[in-house]
């Protein structure tokens, strides 16, 4: 557990290491907002096991991390204090540090490097736009035209009464939107952490932030955007799409060239959660990412 300082005080946030590198010590943010590291637990296996150190950790108000009540703690800006600190407490440096981020947490990968390039060796972004208005145009323009019009219709019509805590939301959800693009298996054959993260997300953050909608953004998130600021990020990156994803291939691999030092990795079987439906192409592409990324040495 590390202690952390905020606003409202001081509280404590989890933190896992899982193999062991001097040179490669990959810190992983989860999505959510307000999920657990649990269903991203598949890194743990083939990341170590490709020589790799890698650092789970659950966000305050996530997972095994406290979670004060206290709403004034949900934004963006605290969030990246919370990693500056984790990367402190952690000792990790411009020599070692992969900062890897999905979904929300590749927002809070993208914000974090922005303000704190110095301190990092590489960077990860996974399935996650760099503007939230492209991704809600995404996702009204093209996945949501390809849906069952009537179950659209159902579903927005819980999300307009504000009733999204119904049983059918999430059963015309499922059926109609997460089998096809965040995660492509039946429900049943869902990995069993990436099932027990879903059923643990704070509603506090993830309503707060996201919103209450599953077909876009329409919380504190929904005008960020900082595609015109990816040039700034000069460290090696690392940009993984899928071709099934809530997130629009084609703006992942324009993202991709944004960066000075680049790369596209899109899993053509893969969606939002492409580590899973994808793992072969997926693991592939991003261990041949860490086994190229050369020294960073320290700042004189």
């Amino acid at each position: 557990m590390i202690t952390i300082s905020t606003p409202k005080g001081d509280f404590n946030v989890w933190t896992q290491r899982v193999g062991e590198n001097p040179d490669i010590k990959v810190l992983v943010l989860h999505g959510g907002p307000g999920a657990t590291h649990e269903y991203l637990a598949n890194l743990g296996d083939h990341l170590p096991a490709a020589g790799f150190e890698i650092y789970f950790y659950d966000q305050l108000g996530s997972g095994r991390s406290d979670r004060p009540d206290e709403p004034g703690l949900w934004e963006l800006d605290r969030f990246v204090d919370e990693v500056e600190q984790v990367r402190q407490a952690l000792d990790l440096d411009r020599t070692n540090l992969v900062l890897y981020g999905h979904s929300w947490g590749g927002i809070l990968a993208m914000e974090y490097s922005l303000r704190h390039q110095a301190n990092l060796k590489a960077l990860v972004v996974s399935n996650m736009m760099s503007s939230c208005p492209a991704y809600n145009a995404y996702a009204h323009d093209v996945l949501m035209p390809a849906m069952d019009q009537v179950a659209l219709a159902e579903i927005k019509g819980y999300e307009a009464r504000d009733d999204t805590t119904d049983p059918r939301y999430t059963e015309l959800l499922m059926e109609h939107h997460y089998v096809q693009h965040v995660l492509r298996m039946p429900v049943a054959d869902w990995p069993e952490p990436v099932a027990r993260s879903f059923a643990d997300i704070n509603p506090q953050i993830y309503v707060s932030m996201q919103g209450p909608s599953e077909l876009g953004m329409s919380g504190k998130l929904i005008a960020w955007d900082r595609t015109d600021d990816l040039g700034r990020i000069e460290v090696q990156t690392l940009v993984i799409g899928a071709h099934h994803d809530t997130m629009d291939p084609a703006f992942m691999r324009m993202m991709a060239g944004r960066f000075p030092n680049g790369r596209y990795l899109e899993c053509p079987n893969g969606s939002h959660l492409a580590m899973w439906d994808d793992t072969e192409t997926y693991f592939h592409g991003l261990i041949a990412f860490l086994q190229d990324i050369g020294p960073r040495r320290p700042m004189s």
